[in-house]
């Protein structure tokens, strides 16, 4: 597997119906995924054979789910990616193929 890397920030993460963190951070280095608080606490991280992301259906693009060692959170990045020196979170649509890239799991056709 190629090393694949993710940086977000800005990014609204959450669990059920609870807010965990309205300007949070999501990272994909070294083989695992992090997700922190705004302050750079950790909230959960996993190596990446036991994370799987997607997209629910009926929902705005913005949005991706993340199962991390079995518990759900819910991910809300950007519509689009920023252009180049625009500040903002990439889309949810990048995080999920770079977590697919990752563990091997590619988009079916």
């Amino acid at each position: 597997m190629a090393e694949t890397e993710f940086r977000a920030t800005g990014v609204r993460i959450g669990r059920r119906l609870r807010s965990l963190t309205r300007a949070g951070q999501v990272r994909i280095t070294g083989g695992r995924l992090e997700l922190l608080t705004s302050s750079g606490r950790e909230i959960d991280s996993a190596p990446l054979t036991e994370v799987s992301a997607g997209q629910p259906w009926f929902v705005p693009e913005d949005k991706a789910l993340a199962t991390v060692n079995g518990t759900r959170y819910s991910l809300t990045l950007g519509e689009r990616d920023p252009a180049p020196g625009e500040p903002g979170p990439p889309a949810a649509s990048r995080f999920i193929e770079a977590v697919r890239q990752a563990t091997g799991r590619f988009k079916r056709s």
